[in-house]
């Protein structure tokens, strides 16, 4: 009759594990185990580039954090002592302003309170001789102002110490090079590998086809 609502149709019976366990095998026709047989048409210079990469990921795997943590140690001690030995032979001195440091031109603002000006100073050397030097200062200080400069044993103002966070930064980018260093090294001698040995399947290729064009050509 119109207009009736048809009755619902039974669920389809459970095929079972055995025949879907057949249709997933049909399906799928690249399972792992297919891909692990030989390959007829795989050459020894494949074979020997695949070896190749996996030597040489195998020796980055091992050499980039063996790098990494010498080359990072070697710098963390040449950064310490280069601290320890600029503690020894820098002075924090007083210096005097011989003029007026140029004004910032927004005063008070954000920008002002981290720029910083070259202006030169007079100052006492560790031999007790008056120098003259320039170091940067805050805007807008007057002539006569004092301010603390860093003296090196030959009176010639220069920058502070090395701090324990400046040495950790420069670590770390000695440290990360050295990885980087290895992993390109890595890449190109794969890459360097490859490109040999693609030369080499050329010229095979060339020798090859000089053997068996005659016969495919009609060539004498």
């Amino acid at each position: 009759m119109a207009g009736e609502t048809p009755r619902s149709q039974p669920t389809p019976a459970d095929p079972g594990p055995g025949a879907g366990s057949e249709a997933g095998a049909v399906g799928h026709p690249y399972l792992l185990p297919r891909r692990w047989r030989r390959n007829p048409l795989r050459r020894p210079t494949d074979r020997l580039r695949a070896r190749i990469g996996l030597g040489l990921v195998l020796a980055v795997l091992v050499a980039a954090p063996a790098a990494m943590f010498r080359v990072g140690d070697s710098a963390y001690r040449h950064y310490v002592g280069t601290a320890a030995h600029q503690a020894q032979t820098r002075d924090h001195r007083p210096a005097v302003l011989t003029h007026d440091a140029p004004r910032h031109p927004e005063p008070g603002s954000d920008e002002a309170k981290k720029t910083r000006y070259p202006v030169t100073v007079r100052f006492t050397g560790p031999d007790g001789a008056v120098r003259t030097g320039t170091t940067e200062v805050a805007p807008g200080l007057p002539a006569d102002s004092t301010v603390l400069v860093w003296v090196d044993t030959e009176g010639v103002i220069t920058g502070p110490p090395l701090t324990t966070e400046e040495i950790r930064s420069r670590t770390m980018g000695w440290a990360v090079l050295a990885f980087l260093g290895v992993v390109l090294t890595g890449l190109a001698a794969h890459a360097v590998t490859g490109c040999v040995l693609h030369r080499r399947n050329l010229a095979q290729w060339d020798a090859d086809w000089a053997a068996t064009a005659p016969r495919w050509c009609g060539l004498p």
